[in-house]
């Protein structure tokens, strides 16, 4: 496996994202960056250029409490599924 490549279901119990002080997600790019085939540097560029971006769903009733995030780049995508802790519970 080269580093640019992941197997999401080795993220499902780790900690992908943690909150900043507005009560927001924030990613861990060294997690997310892989699902999307690329090094974290380059993810963040590509962050800052617009290239990369994300659609956060708040869970509601039996699913409060979850999020769930995808990211997209370019053809490729991503769907993980956090709790309020910012634990993956599902990346797809």
């Amino acid at each position: 496996m080269t580093s640019s490549q992941a197997r999401p279901q080795t993220l499902v119990g780790t900690q992908v994202a943690g909150r900043d002080q507005a009560g927001s997600l924030v990613f861990d790019a060294t997690c997310v960056a892989p699902l999307l085939g690329l090094k974290p540097e380059v993810f963040m560029e590509e962050l800052k250029r617009g290239m990369v971006y994300q659609v956060h769903e708040l869970g509601m009733e039996e699913d409060s409490g979850r999020t769930r995030v995808t990211f997209r780049y370019r053809a490729r995508q991503s769907v993980l599924i956090v709790d309020a802790l910012g634990f993956a519970l599902h990346v797809g």
